[in-house]
């Protein structure tokens, strides 16, 4: 899988965008300043998709985030996809936040997991059982395994996963976007040390969530 170019706006977007801006603008040619909510739209629309590049931080045993937004879980927890006992740190995403996904380690990816579910409120930590998901086994040259799992909200109704068994991906990497507030769960290794707390706010990629074990 070939690395996403950051074209600042993210793919997905454009179709918004260009609608959003077409229904603005023969608004404000036939209304006039009847159009000015059209156009608050617009914007909203443009900050959503927004989707800069970020540095990779360089270290070795570094978990990245693999998304922006806020810290609402970290400590141990069951990781129900690879049947084992894990570190889960939780990222969520509102509205105003970049819904870009990134790869929080290099690996390649040995499963896909697609789950419908309900759209409950993803600040809520039944949102990672209930909700719809789609997680990703990445597993790692010294072959240990991270789950990363994206998660619907209660406004979100698109998950959208690029990447299938097989593709391998570098630390900080895209594959994939949620449309309208999600969440994203990241299971480790038993052993990794957290380095962010409950509250935090994160930003993909150039955040670095959790050392693995050993390191």
């Amino acid at each position: 899988m070939a690395h996403y170019p950051h074209p600042i706006i993210a793919r997905e977007g454009w179709p918004f965008l260009a609608g959003s801006v077409a229904v603005a603008a023969a608004v404000t040619w036939f209304g006039g300043w009847w159009s000015a909510p059209l156009w608050v739209v617009a914007v909203f629309i443009l900050q959503f998709f927004r989707d800069p590049p970020r540095e990779v931080p360089e270290g070795e045993g570094f978990v990245l985030a693999p998304a922006d937004g806020r810290i609402v879980q970290v400590g141990n927890a069951r990781d129900e996809y690879m049947g084992r006992d894990a570190v889960k740190i939780s990222v969520f995403m509102n509205v105003f936040n970049v819904h870009s996904n990134r790869s929080p380690v290099e690996g390649t990816v040995e499963n896909v997991w697609y789950f419908p579910g309900l759209f409950v409120n993803a600040d809520l930590d039944k949102a990672s059982t209930d909700n719809e998901r789609n997680a990703v086994q990445l597993r790692m040259a010294s072959g240990q395994d991270v789950t990363v799992v994206q998660v619907a909200g209660l406004i979100a109704r698109r998950i959208l996963c690029y990447v299938g068994r097989g593709d391998r991906l570098a630390p900080g990497q895209r594959y994939g976007f949620i449309r309208f507030g999600s969440r994203v769960d990241v299971y480790l290794p038993p052993g990794s040390t957290p380095k962010v707390a409950i509250g935090d706010r994160v930003s993909a990629t150039s955040t670095v969530l959790a050392l693995l074990p050993g390191r």
